[in-house]
């Protein structure tokens, strides 16, 4: 057992305050330019470093603010009701990667209509670029002790204080860092290095992170002013998984079944 006791402040000074969450999120965009960058380099790519840099930075604003609609919308919708401004307090924290990816397809959309690239093609050339950042926010998470896992008696069970209760629980952040992160990323990257049918890449992403997510939160404990949705293991994050996995199967044995 461990007791966490990393500082979630990176640097304080006067009126600046930088969080390691934040520095995190820097850390995955950056990646995810770099990645593209190389990936743009290949023969017959039909992207161009200046475009992924241009679609890096748009993406970034879907992230960011789909993100917290989505966190917003889908776990705090009461909050909301009551206090619509509370929509825009982004200092308070609180992000959705299904908010987050819902932003990211607005703004694909939106980039591709003015650059002539289709929303699936994009995809296909985003996907293997999310992981990294994905695995970059849960380690974000990790360092500011938010977004614990449930009670275990494993050895490398951790103490969060934030949890206020002083049980051991699962680091379901790591292990979330190891499924969506590491793992997403080496089979994508892996999975789209050779030529694959139009949209198979993007099917392959949504099947995997939602195939990853449900079965980490199995051990994340779920958000105490929603608890379990249903039979008593059920969550949020699993519900809203269903249909990135059942769009991801139908995207793929749609990629696959043209090719035929």
């Amino acid at each position: 057992m461990w007791v966490h006791d990393i500082d979630p402040v990176l640097l304080d000074v006067g009126p600046l305050t930088v969080h390691w969450y934040g520095v995190m999120y820097l850390v995955g965009f950056a990646a995810a330019w770099w990645l593209g960058c190389v990936r743009a380099r290949k023969p017959a790519s039909g992207w161009t470093e200046d475009q992924v840099s241009d679609l890096i930075f748009w993406g970034a604003m879907g992230v960011v603010l789909g993100g917290r609609f989505g966190y917003v919308l889908f776990y705090n919708f009461d909050q909301f009701l009551a206090d619509p401004l509370w929509l825009f307090a982004v200092w308070e924290g609180g992000m959705s990667f299904h908010g987050g990816l819902l932003g990211v397809i607005a703004v694909l959309w939106l980039w591709g209509r003015k650059h002539n690239k289709s929303l699936l093609q994009m995809g296909d050339f985003v996907a293997p670029l999310i992981p990294i950042g994905l695995g970059a926010g849960r380690i974000g998470n990790f360092i500011g002790g938010e977004l614990w896992g449930r009670a275990t008696d494993l050895s490398w069970g951790v103490v969060f204080p934030r949890a206020a209760d002083g049980i051991a629980r699962h680091p379901s952040q790591l292990y979330e860092f190891a499924l969506e992160g590491v793992l997403l990323f080496v089979i994508l990257w892996w999975y789209s290095s050779q030529p694959r049918p139009r949209m198979a890449v993007s099917g392959m992403f949504l099947l995997l992170y939602g195939v990853f997510r449900s079965l980490v939160e199995l051990a994340r404990e779920p958000d105490a002013h929603l608890g379990f949705l249903a039979f008593d293991w059920l969550t949020m994050g699993q519900l809203l998984s269903v249909p990135m996995i059942l769009v991801g199967m139908g995207m793929m044995g749609a990629a696959y079944a043209r090719t035929k």
